[in-house]
């Protein structure tokens, strides 16, 4: 796996607060809950990464692949193990 890129990150104390509420909530780190998000932003933008592989199975729990949302902003049918339901 290739490593993990660092970066700084300024955040508004509001938005810190709020991305930091929503990971508790969710049972995830600050760091995974940014992540989280962006791959959502990304996805939605019709941006997804290119290897989305290994990583996104990492980053994401079988729950939270599940409630993932596709584009249309609908979780996706994808089961925990990739199938189609």
């Amino acid at each position: 796996m290739a490593e993990r890129k660092k970066l700084l990150l300024r955040l508004d104390p509001d938005v810190y607060d709020a991305v930091a509420r929503w990971a508790a909530d969710d049972l995830r780190s600050v760091n995974s809950q940014i992540e989280f998000a962006l791959r959502l932003a990304l996805k939605s933008a019709g941006r997804p990464p290119r290897s989305t592989g290994s990583l996104r199975r990492e980053t994401l729990s079988g729950s939270d692949r599940d409630a993932t949302p596709d584009q249309d902003g609908k979780p996706d049918d994808d089961g925990p193990d990739g199938v189609v339901r």
